[in-house]
């Protein structure tokens, strides 16, 4: 806008467009190719005819971007026999300063008396006629299949006679468009306005304005509403109201939500409002989101409803709601965006899209939505769903009644097989409301085969004469007179019903979706972390600086909330939020900040601040205050503009010639003095806004005011305020110079990209952006992508290494406690948003997943036949040439060179058929011992191949998986944990060829620096550890490995007994799998167990020489590739070591590139490293010290209490924290062992369990009464606990040896914090003295206190051990 003020005038511009006969029928090249269709269905160019004014100094007009939107399909012709109906729709342009304009076009046909343009209509009708019969006469099997995909003239056509047009019979129409361009976003008044004035041609009306004086008042006599007041003028047959909301208000802190004059009725009748739901939550992910539809309106509507509905946050990125044909290549942007989509009504096809896993597409005709298959559920969705459908039924009963049907809500009781909130209203229902009340009863009768009958009998006695097919044709008659006798102007002194209660279901939906935005972020101002520097250092550091505790806030919410709100958090329009929030601190804050921070502040002070923050739905309370504004603004008109009639002097137009809008006189309409800006005086309107607050408080009514104000009003204007937003007139300047700053800061890498190019030159015209001349714009994306690859891959490492990232200088604390899978999901995003940008021909909705699958096709058809596949013939279609593989089948091609796998993988190529339930296993005999003399073939761990091609079929085994994106998503997973991503990519990326096939030039996937670096960045992820494969699919059939190792020395290797073994992870259980005798390899199928944490393995003692001497075990994840070791290094056997026949055993994950012929190398001795256990003795240990211990046991229980204070989601393995090496269980063993002196004293050996046995004894005996010693209740207690749980353990742990038996003993104490309880009693027992040396942990006081203190930090935790730790006993 040029200067600081502006007039505001309710509508700026009036433009007629339509065709130009002087430069004839010329095609319209912005809707694309539409040679194929038949000449009245081709889109043709169109022009702005007039504009009045011609252009004014403070909104200068681009015709071409407005002619474009007027008609968005260009002229359209047609003949009486098709369907003419006039539509409306409204659009926006936005200009290069970022300022937007909105205008209002009222499509209607015109019919064609122009000699010439009817003769090139027939001219081109005979030449299609004559195309479609030759190609007829050709052989049409002869033509290739490639060239008819590439050419639709090929294909095989019949000419409907109705789409025909003959000069000699037919009349021409058509399309012209009227429109009106304002700078503020009305939609029902023009809409009202244009379509009274388009009738008044066609049906004009008794002492009838000519259409001269009706548009001069319009541009020039009716002000722009202030905010907070209503308006009413006039149109031709009726008057035409419209209010705005009140503007923000300083010294009460209250104002109403922003101006939105779009009928969110019409929206939830459209999509229903479950469909509703899942595009808010979609477009809260900032998901791409493309709009498609045969009415432009609609596009508008659901786009700007959407936009409206996610306040206070706003849309950061792509918006462009109606996107020319011309224009659809920008629909493989690789960045978020809101896109309107136009297609044919006789087009109903779904448009081929290059990427659809995080893409929403809304058929809004259809009532269709679909979503990215892992979008998360809103949080309160049911219930927001429950409230919106009442505040629809309260609405319901006010609202006309033709304009909802009754049977399209259904009750909220009945059964999802017609979900209430599925389908508010369906189109065929929308056109029956629209028909009249006669029509459609009579539709409903004739489809009754009983009316049927009886109106064949009345016929036939002579009761009813009539001919009921001619009925339809009888009531259109008769409405149509009924039309025509509307001859007189119909004025009204309020606001009309409808649009009244259409006014105020619109306030009821938004403040119900604005409410449940202040429910869930009531309390994240605690959250934001605010810096004390000054603005400019805070904005030049913005992109390093933390700003908001997500990891807080997230730990502050419900279960529930986290899947939704970990990744809004991320998004642009959260950070946007907050940075405003920063900003306002400096300046004034924006208008959705103040709204939103009103809400918050109502809703705290009626919150008890003592007490806990409960997370539960309420209700929204504010609608019925809210509504009480709106009517009142309804009720009493605060203006009433000045009546339409032609400027003084002016002469009179010709008049109208019956069914043509005519060229308007410019003389009239373009006068200076009218566009001159009426700003002399501010100081009068403040002064008329007293005397409305005056004539407010005195109760007037609507002709008093008029009455006070008489004689003051017409000489008015209005001052100028921010587009749908409400400052006050004297900071609209410095505002928006403010404002614009901050757009280009705070806005998304592709608007700073366009704020960057505006600052060198001028914006592209809508006309000029063309395919080539967007070419540059896409090496913006490609460099966007690098960047967002860089900074993503960065967060996952930092999240990966926590505060230690933090200290070594990286400085990005606000990474930390964002969830883990949170970022590897948008990892997959991203890795899809670049392999679908530059596509050529989309194959599937994955274009990864598509890539994956060309790419193994080709390289097995290379192997196969020993020749190279062209990569064009890569189709769903058949190829001779090479094997296609099947994602959900896995069919294997006969002619697959099955030796050039690993034979482990052949026995495990076809899990998918052997989908197990929870619980069920398979065992696969593998490794057969060869010697019984010592000499035995240990089994080898053969290495997994580490192809993507064997990754690829892994993941189309998976059952669970039904869709290529999901197949996507889970190849990119398994990849990262194995760290096989980068590498796999890089080999994808190798085939240039089939890259050239498949991408435009222009691609990022062709951009070799960027891809390098790409691939460089996704390379650092190998440095960290990630589980998001197996942490993911818990549902999917694991093979996995197990190998045992048993001891090399003579008499070890064997048993005679019958083995079995169970391991358990973190997400179950397999239970007791049988080993087969002499077995040492073998490969058992379950359902996933995640990460494993411990293995039992054990024998029934049977035959001559049942004792087993193992010293580890090896269990490999065959599809991971993830490989445990399991230390042993004991007997199983009765009578040999502690006479343990089973044994359990602590995993440990190995390196990725473990070589297990040195762990075999390695274990020609016991290991010094033995689970679950330590040795029986120090000494055996390389002698620990007093010291030595205590420093392990401080270790041990650090980690105990690191590991609680850390997010649930991101806990390690307690188990090993536990039992593993060094862990607390190994630690308290420790102390119990040093000083033990049972070898010396007594001849057979005594283990810690002996001991306790001992206490156990001397504690009963003084329960008993047999020893008398001094003891109180409460001793009494801790001896009678003490006693039952030794009882209990070995009564139900008989198998287990004496080791294993201490083992679940410390595990219980500890869990139950009775360890630190017991040990003062055990200590003072004379059985201690007794077995140990006087320098040890038991008789040392000072010792046993440090011991308790160090314990006693457990207290604050409840500890929850895994069954296999306590063998399934109930202790």
């Amino acid at each position: 806008m040029s200067g600081s003020k502006t007039d505001q005038r309710f509508a700026d511009y009036f433009v007629i467009s339509g065709l130009d006969v002087t430069s004839g029928l010329e095609p319209d090249q912005l809707s694309g190719e539409n040679l194929h269709c038949a000449p009245l269905f081709r889109p043709y160019k169109s022009r702005v005819l007039a504009n009045y004014p011609d252009s004014l100094p403070w909104n200068p007009i681009d015709k071409d971007a407005i002619g474009m939107l007027c008609l968005p399909k260009g002229l359209t012709f047609r003949t009486e026999r098709q369907s003419r109906k006039a539509k409306f729709h409204s659009f926006i342009i936005t200009r290069e300063d970022g300022s937007r304009l909105y205008g209002s076009s009222y499509i209607f046909y015109e019919e064609v008396t122009n000699a010439q343009i009817c003769a090139a209509m027939q001219t081109l009708q005979h030449m299609h006629e004559a195309e479609v019969s030759n190609i007829h006469t050709q052989n049409v099997v002869s033509i290739q299949e490639p060239l008819r995909d590439q050419s639709p003239l090929l294909e095989y056509r019949i000419i409907n006679p109705d789409d025909t047009y003959d000069i000699k019979i037919d009349k021409l129409y058509v399309t012209k468009s009227i429109c009106l361009i304002s700078q503020v976003q009305f939609v029902s008044a023009p809409r009202t306005f244009l379509k009274q004035l388009c009738d008044a041609v066609t049906k004009p009306i008794s002492f009838q304005q000519p259409l001269e004086a009706y548009v001069y008042n319009l541009l020039y006599d009716v002000p722009l509403p202030p905010p907070g007041r209503s308006m009413k003028f006039y149109g031709v047959t009726s008057p035409i109201f419209c209010q705005r909301p009140m503007a923000w208000d300083n010294t009460k802190g209250t104002g109403e939500l922003p101006l939105f004059d779009f009928s969110l009725w019409d929206l939830v009748r459209l999509l229903g409002l479950d469909h509703l739901v899942q595009l808010f939550a979609s477009v809260l992910l900032e998901h791409q989101i493309l709009l498609y539809s045969s009415d432009y309106h609609r596009l508008m509507l659901v786009a700007e409803s959407i936009n409206e509905l996610i306040f206070p946050f706003t849309w950061q990125h792509v918006y462009v709601p109606i996107l020319p044909a011309s224009l659809q290549h920008f629909l493989d942007a690789p960045v978020p965006y809101i896109m309107g989509l136009h297609h044919a009504e006789e087009d109903t096809s779904k448009p081929q899209l290059p990427n659809e896993a995080n893409l929403c597409f809304v058929d809004i005709d259809n009532n269709s939505v679909q979503v990215p298959e892992d979008l998360p559920s809103f949080p309160f969705e049911q219930e927001l769903k429950e409230e919106l459908y009442q505040a629809i039924v309260s609405s319901k009963e006010r609202m006309l009644k033709e304009t909802f049907i009754d049977s399209v809500i259904s009750s909220p009781k009945r059964k999802p097989l017609s979900n209430k909130f599925t389908s508010v209203a369906s189109e065929p229902v929308l056109k029956k409301a629209q028909s009249s009340p006669g029509l459609e009863k009579m539709e409903i009768l004739q489809q009754s085969e009983a009316w049927s009958k009886i109106s064949a009998i009345a016929k036939k006695t002579g009761v009813w004469n009539k001919d009921f097919q001619n009925y339809d044709s009888e009531q259109t008659t008769k409405i149509a007179k009924e039309e025509t006798t509307k001859e007189k102007f119909q004025d009204l002194a309020s606001m009309p019903s409808r649009e009244l209660e259409e006014l105020k279901f619109n306030n009821s939906i938004r403040e119900i979706f604005l409410n449940r935005f202040v429910q869930m972020f009531c309390w994240y101002e605690e959250f934001v972390i605010l810096n004390s520097q000054d603005m400019d250092s805070w904005l030049s550091n913005r992109e390093s600086m933390q700003n908001f505790d997500k990891a807080s806030f997230l730990s502050d919410q419900p279960e529930t909330y986290l899947p939704f709100l970990s990744p809004f958090l991320e998004t642009q329009m959260f950070a946007t939020l907050i940075d405003n929030k920063i900003l306002s601190n400096w300046e004034e804050s924006e208008l959705n900040l103040k709204v939103f921070h009103s809400r918050v502040k109502s809703l705290r002070e009626g919150l008890d601040i003592s007490a806990p923050r409960s997370h539960i739905y309420v209700h929204c309370s504010r609608i019925k205050d809210s509504e009480i504004l709106i009517e009142k603004r309804s009720s009493y008109i605060d203006h009433i503009a000045k009546k339409p009639q032609l400027p003084e002097g002016s002469p009179d137009p010709p008049n109208i010639e019956l069914g043509f809008f005519p060229i308007l006189d410019k003389n009239i309409l373009n006068s200076e003095a009218n566009l001159k800006p009426k700003m002399k005086d501010s100081a009068k309107w403040r002064r008329k806004d007293r005397l409305l607050q005056q004539s407010e408080h005195l109760k007037l009514n609507s002709r008093q005011r008029e009455l006070s104000l008489e004689g003051s009003v017409a000489k008015q204007t209005w001052l100028m305020t921010r587009a749908t937003f409400s400052f006050n007139p004297e900071d609209v300047s410095s505002e928006s110079d403010s404002d614009s700053e901050e757009e280009n800061m705070l806005t998304g890498d592709f608007e700073k990209y366009m704020a960057e190019a505006r600052s060198k030159s001028l914006q592209p015209r809508l006309t000029e952006m063309a395919a080539g001349g967007m070419a540059q714009t896409n090496w913006k994306f490609v460099e966007a992508l690098l960047k967002e690859c860089k900074t993503k891959t960065k967060r996952m490492l930092v999240e990966k290494m926590g505060q230690e990232a933090v200290e070594l200088g990286h400085g990005e604390g606000n990474i930390t406690g964002v969830e883990e899978n949170t970022l590897i999901a948008s990892l997959c995003d991203l890795l899809e948003r670049i392999w679908s940008h530059g596509l050529q021909t989309k194959k599937g909705k994955s274009a990864l997943w598509s890539h994956l699958q060309n790419y193994v096709e080709i390289e097995e058809g290379n192997s196969d036949t020993g020749r190279q596949v062209d990569p064009n013939l890569l189709s769903p279609g058949n190829k001779p040439d090479c094997h296609v593989l099947v994602p959900k089948g896995m069919r294997r091609s006969k002619s697959l060179d099955i030796n050039s796998f690993a034979d482990l993988y052949v026995t495990l190529c076809n899990l998918s058929s052997m989908a197990l339930t929870e619980g069920e296993k398979t065992v696969k005999r593998g490794h057969r011992r060869t010697g019984s003399r010592g000499n035995i073939e240990l089994p080898v761990l053969k290495p997994l191949p580490q192809t993507l091609a064997c990754d690829m079929r892994k993941v189309q085994e998976m059952t669970d998986i039904k869709t290529d994106v999901g197949c996507a998503r889970a190849w990119v997973r398994l990849s990262l944990e194995k760290k096989m991503l980068s590498t796999h990519l890089k080999e994808l990326l190798s085939d240039s060829y089939l890259l050239r096939s498949l991408y435009k030039r222009y691609a990022f996937l062709r951009c070799e620096d960027e891809r390098e670096q790409f691939l460089y960045h996704l390379l650092s992820l190998n440095a960290m550890d990630y589980f998001c494969f197996t942490n993911a699919y818990i549902n999917t059939v694991v093979p996995y490995r197990v190998l045992l190792y048993p001891s090399l020395k003579f008499g070890c290797t064997t048993t005679s007994a019958n083995p079995w073994i169970t391991f358990a992870g973190h997400m179950g259980e397999t239970g007791i799998i049988e080993i087969p005798k002499g077995v040492l390899e073998f490969c058992v199928e379950h359902k996933n167990l995640g990460v494993l944490t411990t293995l039992r393995l054990g024998h029934d003692n049977s035959g001559l020489t049942p004792k087993w001497l193992i010293e580890y075990v090896l269990i490999r994840n065959e599809i991971s590739g993830h490989t445990y070791k399991f230390p042993c290094g004991r007997w199983l056997g009765k009578g040999v070591d502690d006479g343990s026949i089973e044994r359990l055993l602590v995993a440990e994950l190995l390196p990725p590139n473990t070589n297990t012929e040195d762990i075999i190398a390695a274990i020609g001795t016991p290991p010094r490293s033995r689970s679950p256990v330590s040795p029986r003795r120090p000494l055996e240990q390389g002698g620990f010290t007093i010291p030595d211990i205590q420093e392990m046991l401080g270790h041990a229980v650090n980690g105990l209490i690191k590991h609680y204070y850390k997010p649930e989601k991101e806990r390690g393995n307690l188990t090993y924290l536990l039992c593993g090496e060094r862990g607390l269980v190994p630690c308290i063993e420790h102390i119990f062992l040093y000083g033990f002196r049972s070898a010396r004293i007594f001849r057979n050996k005594f283990y810690i369990w002996d001991y306790l046995e001992k206490v156990k004894t001397h504690l009963e005996a003084t329960l008993e009464g047999e020893i008398r010693r001094p003891s109180s209740d409460i001793d009494r207690a801790g001896f009678w606990m003490f006693c039952n749980l030794l009882t209990k353990i070995n009564n139900a742990a008989e198998s287990v040896g004496k080791d294993g038996k201490l083992q679940i003993f410390i595990c219980v104490a500890v869990r139950d914090h009775t360890l630190q309880k017991w040990l003062p009693m055990i200590a003072k027992n004379i059985v201690t003295a007794q077995m140990y040396e006087e320098k040890s942990f038991m008789r040392d006081n000072d010792l046993i206190t440090f011991i308790i203190h160090i314990l006693d930090t457990l207290n604050d935790f409840d500890i929850i051990l895994e069954s296999s730790l306590v063998r399934g006993l109930n202790i």
